[in-house]
C-alpha cells in the first residue's frame, strides 16, 4: 500500500485529526503521558520563536506517524543554527516517537519531508524512549545524515508494585520510613490523596507553586512551576486533570500543604513528575513517605509501576533508587543534515567528542 504524508501547521481539533492519532497511541505500548495530546496542545500554546510543523504519514485510513515538530534559531557553539525538536522540549521527561512499525522506505521518505518543509542544520530529539520502531527510524536516518550522535541522558529507576508493598521495606529504609512518620506524626501533619479534575488542578496549581517557591528549586529558579513555566504547565496539567491522568500526595498541616509529589498516570504507569517541601520541615524526611503512599494508592487502584520519569544521569539521589526494580534508559539523539551548516556541526560535535574526555580528565587531575 503506497503510503501519503500530510503536514498540519496547528495542533486544534478542527484542523488536526485527533481520532486518528489517538488510534496510533493505542497501538504503542510505550506511550507516555508527555505523547498526549493534552500535553503537547499547552506546549504548542507556549511556543516562543519557534514554528510548530505537524508530519503524519498514512497507510490508506491509518496514521502509521506523528511528529509534531518545532523549528526555530538556536545559537549553538557560539554560532546560530536552525535546530528542529520535538514539541514539549525542555519539559518532556521521557516520549516514545509515535512510529508504528514503518519500514526502511517510508522512514527515509519522512526525513525528506522533513527537510523539505523544515530546512535546518540540526535535528534533535531529548530523552526518547528507544523502542524497536523508533531505533529502526534512527538506523534509516542515520545513513541520511551527515552526523548521528546517540547519547545516554538517563537512566530511570522503576518500581513493579506487587502485593509485597503491603508490608514496611526492611533494613535502614523501613526505619527511614517509620522515622517519617512519627516525625510527620509530631508535627500533626497528615497523609492527602488527590486525583484532581479540570477545575480543581487550576486551583492546586498555586498552592504547589508556593511549595516549590519556597524550596531550593526556587531559590534556583529551577522549578516547574517557575515563573517562565507556569502558564504552560497550569495549561498541561489542567488538560491532563480532565482526563484523569494526574495523581497529588501531599502532607498537610493546619491545612496548608507542606510537602508533596505529584504524579502523571498513563496505562497503570504512575510518573513521579515532580516534588517539593518547605525547607522548614525538611526535616521530616516526607519524600520517602510520600513514595510509600503512591504504593498504597498503586495498589488500590491497580497500577502496575511507580516510575521516577527523570533522574541525573550521574548523581542521582532519587528515593526510588531505594526500590527500584529495573532501569529504563532516556536517549538523546542528534542528527546533522547534509546542508553546509549540518556538515559543519558534525564536524564540530565529532572534534568536542575527542576533546571532552581530555578536558574532564585535566579537570580531575
Amino acid at each position: 500500500m503506497t503510503e501519503t504524508y500530510t503536514w498540519y501547521d496547528s495542533l486544534d481539533p478542527a484542523i488536526f485529526p485527533e481520532t486518528a492519532y489517538a488510534q496510533l497511541l493505542e497501538r504503542l505500548p510505550e506511550v507516555t503521558p508527555f505523547n498526549q495530546l493534552a500535553w503537547l496542545r499547552a506546549c504548542a500554546d507556549q511556543l516562543a520563536g519557534r514554528q510548530l510543523r505537524i508530519l503524519a504519514a498514512w497507510r490508506g485510513e491509518h496514521m502509521v506517524l506523528c511528529l509534531p515538530l518545532t523549528i526555530g534559531r538556536e545559537r549553538l557553539l557560539g554560532m546560530p543554527w536552525r535546530v528542529v525538536r520535538h514539541l514539549g522540549y525542555p519539559l518532556a521527561d521521557r516520549i516514545v516517537l509515535a512510529v508504528d512499525g514503518v519500514d526502511s522506505p517510508l522512514l527515509g521518505k519522512a526525513l525528506r519531508q522533513i527537510r523539505l518543509r523544515l530546512p535546518h542544520s540540526l535535528l534533535e530529539f531529548n530523552e526518547v524512549l528507544a523502542t524497536e520502531s523508533a531505533d529502526r527510524l534512527a538506523a534509516v536516518w542515520s545513513d541520511l545524515c551527515s552526523y548521528r550522535e546517540d547519547r545516554l541522558s538517563c537512566r530511570v529507576p522503576e518500581h513493579r508494585i506487587t502485593e509485597a508493598d503491603h508490608k514496611d521495606p526492611t533494613g535502614v529504609l523501613g526505619s527511614e520510613l517509620r522515622r517519617a512518620r512519627r516525625r510527620a506524626g509530631e508535627a500533626m501533619a497528615q497523609l492527602r490523596r488527590l486525583a484532581p479534575d479540570a477545575g480543581q488542578m487550576r486551583d492546586l496549581v498555586g498552592e504547589l507553586a508556593a511549595v516549590e517557591q519556597a524550596s531550593w528549586k526556587g531559590e534556583e529558579g529551577v522549578g516547574l512551576f517557575s515563573p517562565e513555566r507556569l502558564p504552560l504547565m497550569t495549561a498541561a496539567l489542567t488538560a491532563l486533570a480532565a482526563q484523569g491522568r494526574v495523581r497529588v500526595v501531599y502532607l498537610e498541616r493546619e491545612g496548608r500543604c507542606i510537602s508533596y509529589r505529584l504524579g502523571l498516570l498513563e496505562r497503570g504507569r504512575l510518573y513521579d513528575y515532580n516534588i517539593a517541601y518547605l525547607p522548614e520541615y525538611s526535616a521530616l524526611g516526607s519524600g520517602r513517605l510520600l513514595l510509600h503512599e503512591w504504593l498504597m494508592w498503586g495498589l488500590e487502584e491497580g497500577w502496575q509501576w511507580v516510575d521516577a520519569s527523570r533522574v541525573s544521569l550521574h548523581n542521582s539521589n532519587h528515593q526510588l533508587h531505594e526500590r527500584m526494580d529495573g532501569l529504563i534508559d532516556n536517549h538523546h539523539w542528534r542528527f546533522c543534515s547534509r546542508r553546509p551548516g549540518g556538515i559543519l556541526l558534525g564536524i564540530a560535535y565529532r572534534l568536542w567528542a575527542r576533546v571532552k574526555p581530555r578536558i574532564r580528565k585535566e579537570k580531575m587531575s
